[in-house]
This record gives C-alpha cells, sequence and structure tokens, in this order.
C-alpha cells in the first residue's frame, strides 16, 4: 500500500483505529523517519485524545486512558531496550487484558511478539510518501483492510 503524504498516513491510522478492541496488538516496524509516530498520531487522535502525541521514546510507555480515549491504549517505543529484562518491567501482557498496544519497535521483543498482532511494516517511498506492507493474523480477519 502507497501512503503519499502526513495525510494519508494519519489516515490509515485513524481508520485501524476504529477495528481496535482490548486486546489488540498492532505492531510497528520501520527505520528511523518511516512514518510509524505519524501512524500512531492518527489511532490515538481517533481515539479521542486531544492533545499532542509524540513517539514515547524516551518514557518508553505512554498510557492513554478513559475518560481521554474511547479505548485504553498503551503506546509503546521499544527502540531503547537493551535488556530483555527490561521488557519484563513493562508489563505489556498484563496491559493486554484491558487496552489495546501499539508498539514501535517491536522487533525488540523477539520470540515475544504475539502471534495475533497486526504487523505494520513503513518504509520512505519518496518525498512524503511512505510503502506500508501487513502481516495479517487470523485475529485481524474480516478487520483489514481497514476501510
Amino acid at each position: 500500500m502507497l501512503l503519499h503524504d502526513v495525510q494519508a498516513t494519519e489516515a490509515l491510522g485513524r481508520s485501524i483505529a476504529t477495528s481496535l478492541g482490548p486486546g489488540d496488538v498492532v505492531a510497528l516496524f520501520g527505520d528511523l523517519g518511516a512514518g510509524k509516530t505519524t501512524l500512531s498520531r492518527g489511532i490515538v487522535q481517533a481515539l479521542g485524545f486531544e492533545g499532542g502525541v509524540g513517539s514515547p521514546t524516551f518514557p518508553i510507555v505512554q498510557v492513554y486512558e478513559e475518560p481521554d480515549v474511547r479505548l485504553p491504549l498503551w503506546h509503546v517505543d521499544l527502540y531503547r531496550i537493551e535488556d530483555e529484562a527490561e521488557l519484563e518491567e513493562l508489563a505489556l501482557e498484563e496491559a493486554r487484558e484491558h487496552a489495546a498496544l501499539l508498539i514501535e519497535w517491536p522487533e525488540r521483543l523477539g520470540a515475544r511478539l504475539w502471534a495475533d498482532a497486526l504487523r505494520l511494516h513503513l518504509s520512505v517511498a519518496g518525498e512524503g510518501a511512505r510503502a506500508l506492507t501487513a502481516e495479517v493474523p487470523a485475529a485481524w480477519e474480516g478487520r483489514w483492510p481497514v476501510r
């Protein structure tokens, strides 16, 4: 899928938000500047958050909760994770019980990345454009492609 500009990337995020439910995981792969945070911004804002949305690189986890959003969401950036023990401290498995997870740099999870995660791979495809490929698990059947 080709996303021609920032607006198209955010629009895809808004579409994904309409399909999210508790326990869902959206894993965003891509190099720095590939559009992961732009897609995330579309998702978070479509869930109702009215503030600024950035990548949680330094706090690692940004939690959005009701009433600020219609669905609890954990926005996770694993870029700075260097040790597997740090992953345990994040309690992502427990978060899935009541929230959706949006994970940037999910490759840091290795084999711990859930099989039912929607895996979206973003890359630069020209001035402002992004290419997106998706690995869609059975859990997303009927919800992907989003409209």
